[in-house]
């Protein structure tokens, strides 16, 4: 059975919080409310976000309104302003990575195929994604297969292995994804909702960028561990004898390294 790389999209692996929360912003001006900072968006986040408008105190009739269409309001404000947020600190090396080390990388999302991928094209990262399981459309989302779900049958399908499959989130959901198929959980802060409530939903591990998560992936056998000692840089696998280079010269003798 192979290991995977599982992500969350929005706020884990692209930085928008603050579009969403612009959208979201934008709504409740709509219906005379007051604006809501970002500590408040994080305290209350929620999916589907017809939950996080009830917790905001909108009325049933509001938040109807709101859902009509498809939440066509909703969409029609944040996709012009997530066409502008940038991707997470680290991200980019951590796919680059992933792609290196033939380490299969998937999205797994509440968000809808179609936009997700043209995110994916114009960050210059859809070929660092070996697959994408997201809503079909506005007009199955949260309406089909939850997200935990279509990952589970995408892993039997693909015959992937639980016990080396990590999956990183900035929302407890991924946390009991990972709780239910048997696999690593790595939340990230700084996204849709607030560390506090990512403490709660117990992680096997909680960082605030992606450069703390190479470290764990190396120490879960997914990447090659790095040594630098001695002016020797070694790239290793554990029982693996690989020849030494020191200043771009290989030097004679092998290592035999054990972790």
């Amino acid at each position: 059975m192979k290991a995977a790389l599982v992500f969350d999209w929005n706020g884990t692996l692209l930085d928008d919080a603050d579009a969403v929360l612009q959208a979201t912003n934008t709504i409740l001006g709509s219906f005379g409310r007051a604006a809501i900072d970002m500590q408040t968006f994080r305290d209350q986040f929620d999916v589907p976000l017809s939950v996080l408008y009830r917790n905001l105190g909108m009325s049933a009739r509001e938040v109807e309104t709101v859902d009509r269409d498809d939440s066509a309001i909703f969409h029609d404000t944040y996709e012009p302003l997530a066409s502008k947020s940038a991707l997470r600190e680290g991200a980019r090396r951590i796919l680059e990575t992933a792609r290196q080390q033939a380490v299969s990388t998937i999205i797994v999302s509440n968000h809808i195929v179609d936009p997700l991928r043209t995110q994916l094209r114009r960050l210059g990262i859809d070929d660092f994604v070996s697959e994408v399981l997201a809503f079909e459309s506005r007009a199955t989302q949260y309406k089909s297969m939850s997200k935990g779900e279509r990952l589970r049958q995408y892993m039997e399908t693909h015959n992937l292995n639980p016990g080396s499959t990590f999956i990183v989130g900035d929302m407890p959901v991924e946390m009991d994804i990972a709780r239910n198929l048997g696999l690593t959980s790595i939340a990230i802060t700084g996204g849709f909702v607030s560390e506090l409530r990512l403490q709660a939903a117990q992680p096997d591990y909680l960082i605030d960028d992606h450069h703390k998560l190479l470290p764990i992936l190396r120490d879960g056998g997914l990447f090659p561990r790095r040594i630098v000692a001695c002016g020797l840089f070694l790239l290793h696998f554990a029982g693996t004898s690989l020849m030494s280079v020191m200043l771009g010269k290989a030097i004679s003798s092998s290592w035999s390294i054990t972790a």
